[in-house]
């Protein structure tokens, strides 16, 4: 049996000067998990996306729309999206994220 582990996400986590990077952390059949770092200003646009998903902020503050909702969020912020609900996420400082994709519940 294998697994993955990661002691702490945050000092792994590389902010780019501009601009989004993303990690992939794990991936099997039922779950994706990726890290995403924002430097600040940057923004995912509006989307929606297949499976359900949950939002971990791990450091930084950012707006976090969930459908006609606008949040603001900070380390330690957490959001679970069921499927096809439309997202959004705009850093105001440098952001550090986690997206957990449950791939086994598509609708």
């Amino acid at each position: 049996m294998t697994y993955t582990f990661i002691p702490n996400v945050d000092p792994a986590a590389v902010v780019p000067a501009s601009g989004i990077l993303s990690r992939t952390l794990h991936n099997d059949d039922q779950n994706k998990v990726v890290q995403f770092t924002f430097a600040p200003g940057t923004e995912l646009s509006a989307h929606t996306a297949p499976f359900p998903a949950s939002i971990f902020i791990v450091r930084g503050e950012a707006e976090l729309q969930l459908g006609d909702d606008k949040h603001d969020v900070s380390a330690g912020a957490f959001a679970q999206m069921p499927p096809k609900l439309e997202h959004a996420i705009r850093a105001r400082t440098e952001l550090v994220m986690l997206l957990i994709i449950n791939k086994g519940a598509r609708q």
